[in-house]
């Protein structure tokens, strides 16, 4: 169980910083921008996705929350991951951007396995 919370941890920390803190300080520079308009989006989606990653990131990092909003918070992030790629495949084309986005999915994941190993213990426990 120790490795479960450590594999947890881990995760959904990295899903933390690359989803909540790295959005929340780099949103309005203009690489930012310039990124969002480069895939043929208006600059409110950028931010509103913002706000959307900031409260996801905290729905999964805060033990309060219940689960069912953790459920969702792991579905809108798979359903942004997924979209991004597509997004960048279709604009750019077999490329790393388009991949980058599979591979954060993919540690979403992971975070996502760990939380219900330890819940399923968590209510074996009780």
């Amino acid at each position: 169980m120790k490795t479960t919370k450590i594999i947890f941890w881990t995760t959904t920390i990295l899903i933390f910083l690359f989803e909540g803190v790295m959005p929340a300080l780099t949103s309005q520079t203009e690489l930012a921008k310039e990124g969002i308009r480069h895939l043929g989006y208006p600059e409110y989606f950028g931010n509103a996705l913002v706000v959307f990653k900031i409260l996801g990131v905290l729905a999964l990092i805060i033990p309060q929350v219940p689960g069912r909003i953790k459920e969702w918070a792991y579905a809108g992030f798979a359903f942004d991951f997924i979209f991004a790629s597509i997004s960048h495949f279709a604009v750019d084309g077999i490329d790393f951007q388009g991949f980058f986005p599979i591979i954060v999915l993919g540690i979403l994941i992971v975070s996502y396995i760990t939380y219900h190993k330890i819940q399923r213990y968590k209510n074996i426990a009780l």
